[in-house]
């Protein structure tokens, strides 16, 4: 248990390497107080008191008789009996009874954590999108102070007779959109926080720190494949199943052996009044053996099949779940590069829009003309500022996906 308790410890500083100091706490908070985290946990707990319950001799059996007509013998009636008995199972069958609880309850520690580690896996999914709402309701707010600022001076260019109307009708139907599209973007925040701060089993409305700025990495090829089956918990859990599942077939092979029962009888003995005896009256005390004779072999046959059925079902789940893994992973890492691809081209483009717009302004405010260019460019730049805002998140849960699978941890 208490080699349990320090794995526990250990494991919540489970951390990723994409993420910021504020979002480790957020995997701690989640880690203690989520309900579900905390379900599992007892039944791990649960699964440990069945150790006790099945490596414990069975009780003693105690029986008392009393002789309503007395059974008369030499010495005297026989007046009660009193019988103490205690029986043992076949060598070894405690033991092995308590290794298939203890590997069970091994197996629901697994579980533990890779529930704990899916759960740090559901708080980084719901904690990205809010930075990417964060930064798209601030390339909006930059954009609709870009226009606004266009308005200005297209203004002023009508004034001066270098513009046209056009141009300023063209600015308040983009700064119309434009406003629009935060509002929405604003009343998505609740939701998001919603879902994140229910994670963490908080109310709806607390406050979450989120990153300002997150980067890519540029992660090897086939990055921690390598622990993908050594690491993963619920590969670990079905090898302490399978173990289990062979304790459990010899614990049927040894209950189909006979038990071992000592006892011992007392009997109350009266006096007898017609004669005088050393051993008159005296209680006789009979120790006893007895033998269980498991003489229906059925129900023990069935119980060593039941158990090596068991053991081919959980090398069937190990094989199941690890093809799971492979194809998982190879998704999650299809991912990875593809965000990292279109967060280059995205930045690319970027610098490439904002030159083109720089120049376009620079025209328009010598000659006043193409001022529609300069309103489309301004678009387009915005549309990629938004797309690398999403690449980024989706890259950064595709990595969380991968060290998911892996069971990276600190």
């Amino acid at each position: 248990m208490i080699r349990y308790i320090a794995i526990i410890t250990a494991t919540l500083l489970y951390s990723s390497l994409s993420f910021a100091q504020g979002l480790d706490d957020y995997f701690k908070i989640a880690a203690e107080n989520n309900p579900g985290l905390q379900a599992v946990y007892k039944e791990y707990e649960a699964a440990l008191q069945k150790v006790p319950q099945v490596s414990t001799l069975p009780d003693p059996t105690f029986a008392f008789g009393y002789f309503i007509s007395p059974v008369e013998t030499r010495v005297g009636p026989q007046k009660a009996r009193f019988s103490l008995t205690q029986m043992f199972p076949w060598f070894g069958t405690l033991k092995a009874q308590g290794n298939v609880a203890t590997l069970m309850a091994e197996a629901k520690f697994h579980s533990f954590i890779d529930a704990r580690n899916r759960l740090f896996l559901q708080v980084a999914s719901a904690y990205y999108p809010l930075y990417e709402l964060k930064s798209l309701i601030r390339i909006e707010e930059e954009n609709i102070s870009i226009l606004e600022s266009y308005k200005t001076i297209a203004n002023q260019q009508f004034i001066n007779g270098t513009g046209t109307m056009a141009d300023v009708l063209r600015v308040d139907i983009m700064l119309q959109e434009a406003q629009t599209s935060l509002d929405i973007l604003r009343d998505k925040k609740k939701p998001f926080l919603t879902t994140f701060n229910r994670l963490l089993n908080r109310t709806e409305n607390e406050p979450v720190q989120i990153s300002d700025t997150l980067k890519s990495e540029n992660l090897s090829d086939d990055y921690r494949r390598d622990s993908l089956i050594d690491a993963n918990p619920k590969l670990k859990a079905l090898d302490s199943k399978l173990q289990a599942g062979l304790a459990a077939e010899s614990v049927a092979q040894k209950k189909g052996m006979p038990g071992l029962g000592i006892g011992l009888d007392y009997v109350m003995v009266g006096e007898r009044l017609d004669m005088t005896d050393p051993d008159n009256g005296k209680d006789v005390l009979m120790p006893m053996i007895s033998v269980s004779i498991p003489i229906f072999r059925e129900k023990y046959k069935a119980s060593v099949k039941e158990a090596r059925l068991l053991l081919e079902s959980y090398t069937l789940q190990k094989q199941e779940v690890t093809n799971t893994l492979f194809s998982e992973y190879e998704m999650a890492w299809f991912q990875v590069q593809q965000q990292s691809q279109l967060i280059s081209l995205y930045e690319q483009q970027i610098q490439t829009s904002q030159q083109s717009l720089n120049l376009l302004f620079t025209s328009y405010g010598n000659s006043g003309k193409e001022f529609e260019e300069v309103l489309r460019m301004q678009q387009q730049l915005l549309k990629y500022k938004k797309l690398s805002a999403t690449a980024l998140t989706q890259y950064h849960i595709a990595v969380e996906k991968i060290n998911y699978l892996t069971s990276k941890s600190q």
